[in-house]
């Protein structure tokens, strides 16, 4: 089984300053729940591992996902893989123009590959794009 959310909001900002944001691996990984640490991997911060902590039965450790973006196009376009023993995931961030500042459109696609992920996931992957617009409005002085 494989999850699938698409998440769009708006901000009334520029999309450079989402951008800045937006491609920063050490900003999306603060802002996911379970994510209880993380490194950056490489100098030009494409490569992150981010330490997860799922609550499910069969995992009593935390899953070192080990994050790539695998394309950019600045200030619009960012794509992740995510990978590990426990799951695949893939996030896709969109940075649109709007008259008032930018449009952000997030996909974010996890396959589990222990039981009980994609039941967690189905769960709370809407909660945890709520964390990153949450994060990143805080982050931009942007209110709700």
């Amino acid at each position: 089984m494989t999850v699938r959310v698409e998440r769009t909001f708006e901000l009334p900002v520029e999309p450079e300053r989402v951008w800045e944001f937006i491609s920063d691996p050490e900003q999306r990984a603060r802002a996911i729940s379970v994510v209880s640490e993380f490194e950056l991997d490489d100098e030009d911060g494409r490569r992150a591992t981010w330490h997860v902590e799922l609550p499910i039965p069969l995992l009593n450790r935390t899953a070192a996902v080990r994050t790539e973006d695998v394309e950019r196009r600045p200030p619009e376009y960012v794509k992740f893989v995510g990978r590990s023993k426990v799951m695949r995931v893939t996030g896709e961030h969109d940075i649109e123009p709007t008259d008032g500042g930018s449009r952000v459109v997030n996909r974010f696609v996890v396959d589990g590959r222990l039981p009980g992920v994609e039941g967690y996931f189905e769960r709370n992957l809407d909660g945890e794009l709520q964390n990153l617009e949450t994060t990143l409005r805080e982050d931009l002085g942007v209110e709700q």
